[in-house]
């Protein structure tokens, strides 16, 4: 009786005019809209309109996604997605997309995520895997220069996932490592389906870290340490310019009354996390024993020459008040987009995660806390989880 319920009021809907129907899905995210291709032909064909797939790029392009690898069990592997233009999670099941090269129960980890592109990679084989969350594409990519690598070889702050040009189906993949001791990178493309690899130079005439267009460059992690840290700099457009090297330290490129952070965080590195992502830094700092609290979040950036690690801002008393939470171990990823650090930190006490998702307003100087409902990750295997952008029907 409901089936058919359901079925006439599918049938009833597609009667109204294509025009009402794509006003009325444009309130739509899109993992709503790739689902009612399903329902119908009539579904199928209004949301393959150009009109409409333009009109939906633009508007989904503008949504940050906050994307959550869980897996219950070796067959049910399903991506969480939430974005700040919604109030919900959103399943989206994958294990069909990676059923032809995945064999079941392997064991995989999401690394990275950006437009339509959703970076794995297969501790079992250990080989990174891409898939096209729109197109259903799935496909190995091959090993790099270093050889095959596990999930444990994988920095966050190391990588950059870059899709694109708009409109094409390409994307870049880069990453940084230390190889006998200097600074090398290695970029995937996928068009070519080859990789490159780029010996970083020093910054010797010290060009400014900073574009300003900040989507020109792209900053990745090498090393971070105690006194600072070794980062490359090189173009997002991939034009074959060298990658220069940042050293940028603590000291003497900010205000000394807002580093106590910094000189304290080293007694016990156990209470203090520091996350990375974009030429920027995160630094929580927590209290207890077993059961932690956060008692602080700051946030620093690089100087302009890119030589110290400047104090930006700290959340307000008030506002961590309403964030903090009994934890265990912590995590976190961080990112910088159109004047906006965004910031996600995981923790699970006592078997149950919890996620804290904030952001900061370089321009306003503007902190939010992006309230987020229960996952429901009970029980679940979280294998990764990252921020994307841009994702889009085409």
């Amino acid at each position: 009786m409901n089936n058919h319920r359901n079925s006439t009021s599918a049938i009833g809907f597609c009667l109204l005019p294509s025009e009402l129907i794509q006003n009325i899905l444009l309130y739509l995210v899109l993992p709503e809209i790739i689902r009612l291709k399903l329902v119908s032909k009539s579904f199928s064909h209004i949301i393959s309109d150009q009109d409409f797939i333009r009109a939906c790029n633009v508007r989904s392009r503008s949504s940050t996604w906050l994307f959550v690898y869980k897996k219950r069990w070796p067959r049910d592997l399903t991506l969480h997605g939430f974005t700040d233009q919604s109030q919900r999670w959103f399943q989206i099941p994958i294990a069909n997309s990676l059923r032809p090269i995945i064999s079941p129960g392997e064991d995989l980890y999401f690394l990275t995520a950006s437009g339509n592109f959703f970076l794995f990679v297969s501790n079992t084989k250990k080989v990174v895997i891409f898939v096209n969350l729109v197109t259903q594409t799935v496909k190995e990519i091959p090993p790099s220069p270093l050889g095959p690598r596990g999930t444990s070889s994988w920095r966050r702050s190391g990588m950059k996932l870059v899709a694109g040009p708009p409109g094409l189906d390409h994307f870049r993949f880069l990453f940084v490592e230390l190889v006998e001791n200097r600074p090398i990178l290695f970029v995937y493309d996928s068009e070519s389906q080859k990789w490159e690899s780029m010996e970083a130079k020093e910054n010797v005439t010290n060009l400014p870290c900073h574009s300003e267009r900040e989507s020109e460059n792209i900053c990745l992690s090498v090393i971070n340490g105690r006194s600072g840290s070794v980062l490359i700099v090189v173009k997002s457009h991939g034009d074959g310019t060298t990658p220069f090297i940042l050293r940028p330290r603590f000291g003497g490129g900010g205000n000394d009354g807002e580093q106590l952070t910094v000189r304290l965080s080293w007694r016990n590195v156990v209470d203090r996390l520091h996350v990375y992502g974009d030429g920027h830094m995160m630094i929580v700092t927590s209290d207890g024993v077993g059961k932690m609290m956060l008692t602080g979040i700051e946030l620093w950036g690089l100087s302009l020459n890119g030589r110290h690690w400047q104090y930006i801002s700290k959340v307000p008393s008030k506002l961590m008040e309403q964030i903090k939470k009994p934890h265990g171990v912590m995590v976190g990823c961080l990112e910088k987009r159109d004047g906006i650090v965004r910031a996600a930190l995981m923790s699970n006490f006592e078997g149950l995660s919890h996620i804290i998702w904030l952001t900061y307003d370089i321009q306003t100087r503007h902190w939010i806390w992006v309230t987020l409902p229960d996952c429901k990750m009970k029980g679940s295997n979280i294998a990764g989880f990252a921020f994307s952008s841009g994702i889009t029907l085409s």
